[in-house]
């Protein structure tokens, strides 16, 4: 999924989701850790991909919660 695409996505779901989306990707994270541990050699562009989607996922929660302070 193209960054454009995955942004348009994150922001038409709802809070709910998002924190599940989070969820799923942290479990991601951790797998890819884990693999990495054990040296069974996971793409090595992945830990990076699911960085980065975490972050973006975390900065629209953020902005969320702004816009709703304010």
């Amino acid at each position: 999924m193209k960054v454009k695409e995955q942004r348009k996505a994150f922001r038409d779901k709802s809070d709910a989701d998002l924190g599940e989306e989070l969820l799923k990707l942290r479990r991601e994270q951790f797998n890819l850790r884990m693999q990495a541990a054990t040296g069974q050699g996971a793409k090595p562009d992945q830990h990076s991909k699911v960085r980065k989607s975490i972050a973006r996922l975390k900065t629209l929660q953020h902005e969320r919660v702004k816009k709703q302070a304010s």
